[in-house]
């Protein structure tokens, strides 16, 4: 059992939704990301942790600036381990990197997937589909890592029970067309994704993102069956928002994410 589905379980128990919290590895400087993550991981369930990538064509436009200030701060593939190993020693919650194939293959896949295993918990990969997943999905097996696999509005039902016999720890439900970013309101097909991954194989929690920006949002998501909750791009913002005064980041932070945690009770 993998800490990831522990923690799914906890939850599902005590009548809770997962809150998984985005943040880009490296922004505002590579430094900041372990006290920010300590911050984050006080409310949140799951830290997921993107690394920076110079063409990140699932992302929007903060994700996006986020990831040219990580790179230009000087982050680089290969410094998520570390960062890893100093958030490891604040917090045991799962951590999921997310990460475009690129350096994944530059860096060597059995290669990462051994040292994302020394604290990490699970792999998200956005523009990799199942059909060249093969070896990434064994690697990370091979190491006890979860790999987690996206489902759009538009997927088909036979291509989302594939998905989700190559999914583990949970799967990632895409709740609208497009690229990452904070929305007014949730797209009304969730409920729809969510029932068909749970007829296929209920043994993996469905998460919801992209669009998740305000406790209202998560209560929707919550409301609609959804066993987690992915909030990235406001979290992202409100780095940036605060990036030249840590003093007051810190607080800001948990002041959001804690609303946010909150709207994940049932």
């Amino acid at each position: 059992m993998s800490r990831i589905r522990d923690t799914f379980l906890e939850l599902e128990r005590s009548g809770e939704c997962a809150f998984i919290a985005y943040m880009m590895a490296g922004d505002p400087d590579p430094s900041l990301t372990p006290p920010i993550a300590t911050a984050i991981a006080r409310y949140a369930d799951v830290i997921e942790l993107g690394i920076p990538f110079s063409d990140p064509i699932a992302d929007g436009k903060t994700i996006q600036t986020a990831s040219e200030r990580a790179l230009k701060a000087g982050m680089r593939p290969d410094k998520i381990f570390e960062l890893i190993a100093a958030i490891r020693k604040e917090t045991d919650i799962p951590i999921v990197v997310m990460s475009y194939y690129n350096p994944i293959l530059h860096f060597g896949i059995e290669r990462f997937m051994k040292r994302l295993a020394e604290g990490g918990d699970g792999i998200i990969i956005p523009d990799l589909p199942i059909e060249e997943a093969d070896d990434v999905v064994w690697y990370a097996k091979e190491n006890g890592i979860d790999t987690i696999f996206l489902i759009a509005p538009t997927t088909p039902e036979e291509r989302i029970e594939q998905i989700c016999a190559y999914s583990s720890g949970f799967v990632y439900l895409v709740s609208l067309l497009g690229v990452t970013g904070a929305r007014e309101t949730i797209s009304g097909v969730v409920k729809t994704l969510i029932k068909s991954v749970v007829e296929k194989r209920q043994d993996i929690p469905p998460a919801v993102g992209f669009g998740i920006s305000k406790p209202e949002h998560v209560q929707e998501i919550v409301k609609s069956g959804a066993k987690g909750v992915i909030v990235g791009s406001a979290i992202v913002e409100l780095i940036a928002k605060h990036k030249a005064k840590p003093e007051v980041l810190i607080p800001a932070l948990e002041e959001f994410c804690a609303a946010l945690k909150a709207a994940t009770r049932r």
